[in-house]
């Protein structure tokens, strides 16, 4: 049981930072890849996958479902281990989805969205059940279309957690109208197990602005790898508007990309303290939200290159303010505030009006945590604005949410004293975070 009220103390930096970082595999691809790999119609690997508690989250409920999930040391080994154990590859077997079983979703957005259309076309009633803050994370969204779809769903009208799917073997499908304007991942809940509906589906997105393009295009990709027939906006469909057709999908070999949102924290190191930071294996194509940071973190003072060795980020000590529109890659926004509470301007972060429907209300929550410590953050309707202001040392509060505690983390290599609570709650997706930040400073944990 992870201790919540732990206080870390945030290492100062000495001087500037020159590291290398080999940054775990991507959250967004482990568990999207899960997920299709399941709905196969042959057997699948997931080589190099995250292994975190959403990550994990994932394998177990596809196993309590009736999916076959093995963990390898490598590739050529026979030995199997468990993935809560470890595996460089995940071998997935797919099998008949059936109940009654209870997921347990934890705090993590892709297992509560992604698994109820999932459990639609098990044969019995699914339960899903979580930590408390995941009741409070809207989930209309899926429930609604899976009713529009044929599915039956019983949450007492929350629209929210806890709720039961009686999947009946199988979903009509076809189309359906939601508003994801909250999250991206209704969208991406009903493409995920669109080819295995009867008529696939039809997904008409009629709220207000999509947040997090790049985590649909994500989805869109891996499906076409995996055999689907999709129709997107981009692909001179309808605006708004996504149609996958049914099929059997294909069986992969997936090697999974670094989680280059996980790379914030140390290219922003980099950046705040004018120093070095190389990110191995950084993909030079990638529908990654995280690799806006080049672009964004550049405009904030630093330089970046990449070539053979991975991505070189390389800062001046000297950080700008930044007017930026963050409602592709709202994920990146605590760790871009925190740095832009170091900077020597202002600061105007947009568009994440979003945030406050995520582990916790983060515009809330950083406004709260950087003001605590001495910072001018105000809350604006969509964002913050960030005024520069010496910061001192004090208990930077993490509301169990993993982009917090980076946060606090890169804002303690700079301002002397601070107290990162709960640090342990990084490995939601950062397995082993507190090593890699004192591997960085060539400090041992």
């Amino acid at each position: 049981m992870t201790d919540n009220t732990a206080l870390w103390p945030a290492p100062l930096a000495s001087g500037p930072v020159d590291a290398t970082v080999t940054v775990p595999g991507s959250k967004s691809v482990t568990n999207r890849a899960l997920v299709l790999a399941a709905l196969a119609a042959e057997p699948g690997w997931i080589r190099r996958p995250l292994r975190s508690r959403d990550t994990l989250l994932m394998t177990e409920a596809l196993r309590t479902l009736g999916v076959g999930i093995e963990a390898l040391p490598n590739s050529s080994s026979a030995a199997v281990v468990d993935p809560g154990l470890g595996g460089d590859a995940w071998r997935v077997i797919p099998a008949g989805l059936h109940g009654p079983a209870t997921v347990d979703v934890g705090n993590a957005g892709t297992v509560m969205r992604f698994l109820p259309p999932v459990a639609a076309l098990a044969d019995g009633p699914i339960r899903f059940d979580g930590d408390p803050r995941s009741y409070e994370r809207p989930l209309h969204g899926v429930i609604d279309a899976l009713r529009a779809l044929g599915a039956r769903v019983d949450d007492d009208g929350r629209g929210a957690l806890p709720m039961t799917v009686h999947g009946g073997g199988s979903l009509t499908g076809g189309p359906v109208e939601i508003d994801a304007s909250s999250s991206s991942q209704f969208v991406s809940a009903l493409l995920l197990s669109g080819p295995r509906f009867n008529q696939g589906v039809e997904v008409r997105h009629t709220g207000g602005v999509l947040p997090s393009m790049p985590h649909i295009r994500m989805t869109v990709d891996m499906l076409r790898a995996a055999g689907a027939q999709v129709d997107t906006p981009e692909s001179g469909g309808e605006p708004n508007v996504w149609r996958v057709t049914a099929g059997a999908l294909l069986g992969r070999d997936l090697v999974v990309e670094p989680d280059l949102s996980n790379a914030q924290p140390f290219l922003a190191a980099a950046l705040i303290t004018g120093g070095r930071v190389t990110i191995p294996d950084w993909p030079a194509h990638t529908t990654q939200p995280g690799d806006a940071l080049r672009e964004i973190f550049t405009a904030m003072g630093g330089s970046c290159e990449l070539d053979e060795r991975g991505l070189t980020f390389t800062g001046t000590g000297k950080v700008q303010g930044i007017d930026v529109d963050l409602s592709d890659v709202g994920e990146l926004t605590p760790g871009i505030a925190a740095v832009a509470a170091l900077a020597d301007s202002e600061s105007v972060l947009r568009g994440v009006a979003h945030l406050r429907l995520h582990e916790t209300d983060r515009l809330a929550a950083l406004t709260k945590e950087i003001n605590g410590l001495g910072g001018d953050v105000t809350e604006t309707a969509d964002g913050l604005l960030i005024r520069p202001r010496t910061l001192h040392g004090g208990t930077f509060h993490t509301y169990e949410d993993h982009r917090l505690a980076t946060a606090g983390a890169l804002l303690g290599l700079t301002v002397p004293d601070v107290a990162v609570e709960n640090i342990a709650t990084t490995a939601k997706t950062l397995p082993d975070f507190p090593e890699l930040w004192h591997g960085m400073l060539g400090e041992r944990a």
